[in-house]
């Protein structure tokens, strides 16, 4: 598994204080980007949260799945939650190690009370004893938060005191991308008010042990979601349903659970769980399958595989600032692209961990992702594979058909309403589910004309 070291600086560890003026919860931030560029220490808010103890819980969730793996569990290994301001409220966000849940709260406009929320993408420190304060708070007695330095700090920090070195698999950086571009597949499937939602997660296995084999499906039945054995009409995938525990945390605050993916084609897919809390939303995606992470879904190779997509994109980041909810129709009169390419472009985009996607909003977010997104491109086997296969002249087109030779095999590629299959395993296996083949992606590439070499777009600054 091709890997790196993640480097997080911070100027000291986040804490939870008290003082005459009440509790402070201080989190400190590592190196982001910023509307003024790279900096060291962004700061992004200073003010009172409406709920504390919500606040804290929906923390403490996010928490749990970045330090967890719901699948050959080994020692923790967490990566620090990802928090972006976007203006008019702050996202945390957090991948497992297993690379098969995706976690995010949004603390909305509703749920801060305080100066305006800054704008960028950075690390936030959580470390144990801050974990072990927050699971104390029990009232909603005030309480002020602080998104990076405090004002008098900012001028006389002398460097990081506390440095986390954490291994950034490649697969880890692909699958945080391939999440964003799934949600973006997904509709709203059930909703259900807070005391169905209550109960019937609370019904769901908390352990792997406890958990049947394969995937589940729920029906939505009225106020509540009746169990399946199949994929009947309206049915809804939950893969691994003991993957949901760290939403037991908020549920006594919940006021709704909103359940989100595709339409069942009688495979098992992904899905996403969102809790409503007040003033907040608390999102877990959950992979396909438990053994089977995001890295693998292939949602994002088709994007990748053009250069007029990678031309798109590089013109749609420069006029990305931050926002809470990307609008392709404004993107697409400002750049003078079809909405059908500011599509293209912002799925591109998600690979490179330069956007996101909201279910509520039913649209992506920009942040901008601290970590080496290129490798996202650069380490995807399939994506590689057929690169070397365009440009060593293995791909014959003849109209709708193509041959594709690999190794001692030859393969037919066919094209049929703008759909690729292939006479390979991997089509025979899946047929487009986990994206295409690499014989596919080679053909498109030909086809298309793009070089060999490619590319994503990234941020200056961010490596």
């Amino acid at each position: 598994m091709t890997r790196s070291v993640q480097a997080l600086a911070y100027s000291r560890p986040s804490v939870l204080e008290s003082s005459q003026a009440g509790q402070l919860l201080g989190l400190e931030t590592a190196g982001g980007l910023t509307p003024r560029g790279t900096e060291a220490h962004p700061r992004f808010f200073s003010g009172f949260l409406t709920s504390p103890r919500i606040a804290a819980r929906g923390l403490l969730a996010v928490a749990d799945v970045a330090s967890a793996r719901y699948y050959q569990r080994m020692l923790p290994s967490s990566l620090d939650p990802v928090v972006t301001g976007n203006g008019d409220r702050l996202r945390f966000e957090s991948f497992s190690g297993c690379c098969g849940v995706y976690a995010r709260l949004d603390v909305l406009q509703d749920g801060l009370d305080g100066a305006e929320t800054g704008h960028g993408t950075t690390n936030v420190d959580v470390n144990h004893p801050l974990r072990e304060a927050l699971s104390r708070i029990t009232t909603d007695d005030p309480l002020h938060l602080r998104v990076g330095p405090d004002e008098m700090a900012v001028t006389t920090m002398d460097g990081p005191v506390v440095e986390k070195k954490v291994p950034l698999p490649g697969r880890w950086l692909r699958g945080f991308a391939e999440a964003q571009v799934v949600s973006a597949g997904f509709d709203l499937r059930a909703e259900l008010p807070a005391a169905e939602a209550v109960r019937f997660l609370r019904s769901l296995p908390r352990s792997s042990g406890n958990a049947s084999r394969g995937a589940q499906w729920v029906v939505p039945a009225g106020k509540t979601l009746r169990p399946t054995t199949r994929p009947v009409t309206g049915a809804v995938c939950l893969p691994g349903p003991e993957r949901l525990v760290a939403l037991q945390r908020v549920l006594r605050h919940a006021t709704a659970l909103r359940i989100y993916g595709p339409v069942a084609d009688g495979a098992a897919t992904a899905s996403a769980w969102e809790v409503v809390l007040p003033g907040m939303r608390l999102t877990l995606t959950l992979s396909p399958d438990a053994s089977r992470g995001f890295s693998g879904e292939g949602g994002v190779l088709e994007a990748l595989a053009t250069d007029d997509a990678a031309a798109d994109a590089e013109l749609v980041s420069v006029l990305l600032a931050w926002e809470p909810r990307i609008e392709p129709a404004d993107l697409a009169e400002q750049s003078g692209l079809t909405v059908e390419r500011i599509r293209a472009a912002l799925t591109r985009l998600g690979t490179a961990g330069r956007v996101g996607y909201d279910l509520a909003n039913a649209a992506y977010f920009h942040r901008e992702l601290p970590y080496d997104a290129r490798r996202a491109e650069r380490h995807n086997p399939r994506l590689v594979a057929a690169r070397q296969l365009a440009g060593s002249g293995a791909v014959f087109v003849d109209g709708e058909l193509a041959a594709v030779s690999s190794g001692e095999r030859r393969y037919q590629v066919r094209e049929r309403d703008g759909v690729l299959s292939c006479t390979c395993q991997w089509w025979a296996d899946y047929r487009g589910r986990r994206g295409p083949c690499k014989h596919a992606l080679a053909v498109r590439m030909v086809r298309r004309g793009a070089t060999v070499a490619g590319g994503i777009p990234v941020a200056g600054g961010v490596r």
